[in-house]
């Protein structure tokens, strides 16, 4: 199988990388830079795929978009099963939910304060619930991680890897305030598997 990673230099695209040599997979990749003044993906990217986002996995010459999408099938085809807790298990709901809630819970008020905060005075209104959004959902994960280290049980899975990028987020936003949060991209960063990762996916913003 041939797997290509169309990946955005310094984005949620990261976690592919990494998913990809924790598995040792065998991949290409095409590296895309942001605009240096709007920070936005090039217009290379909308060539791919027409919404020109990243990350984007090719595999066989089928095209898969979706990060969590991504990391479902990257598991079922490049065995990965010893990053999925066993079905049987009660941990398997919680990687469920944190496989899913990586994008969709924890990155709403991200964004949202990402572009609010681009709209300065204009945006004061809604800013307190932003910032009382994004500390409870911060605080919800660091209070899961409390137990183990891990989203889904004591081990890491898949979910872990979808995590990772909310917690870097949180980290930068506050880690005095989440240290359960700081512990774990600290072991994220630690892992041989990220370390080949981020030597081929170019600057990330955790290290600038």
């Amino acid at each position: 199988m041939r797997l290509i990673l169309h990946h955005l230099v310094n984005s949620r695209s990261q976690r592919i990388l990494w998913l990809l040599e924790e598995l040792s997979a065998s991949y290409d990749i095409r590296t895309y830079q942001r605009d240096s003044i709007t920070n936005l993906a090039p217009p290379e990217l909308a060539q791919v795929h027409p919404l020109g986002k990243s990350p984007l996995l090719e595999a066989d010459g089928r095209l898969i978009g979706e990060s969590g999408a991504i990391v479902e099938y990257l598991c079922e085809q490049c065995s990965g099963d010893w990053l999925i807790p066993d079905r049987k298990d009660d941990h398997y709901i919680d990687y469920l939910e944190f496989l899913h809630f990586a994008e969709g819970s924890a990155m709403t008020p991200i964004l949202l304060n990402l572009y609010a905060s681009r709209l300065a005075d204009a945006a004061a209104p809604i800013m307190p619930r932003i910032a009382e959004q994004l500390d409870a959902h911060f605080q919800y994960m660091d209070k899961t991680l409390a137990a183990t280290g891990h989203f889904a049980g004591a081990d890491w899975t898949a979910a872990d890897v979808m995590m990772s990028f909310p917690a870097e987020i949180a980290v930068m936003n506050g880690a005095e305030n989440y240290p359960h949060l700081v512990q774990f991209v600290k072991q994220c960063h630690a892992r041989p598997a990220w370390k080949r990762a981020r030597q081929r996916g170019g600057p990330y913003f955790m290290f600038q």
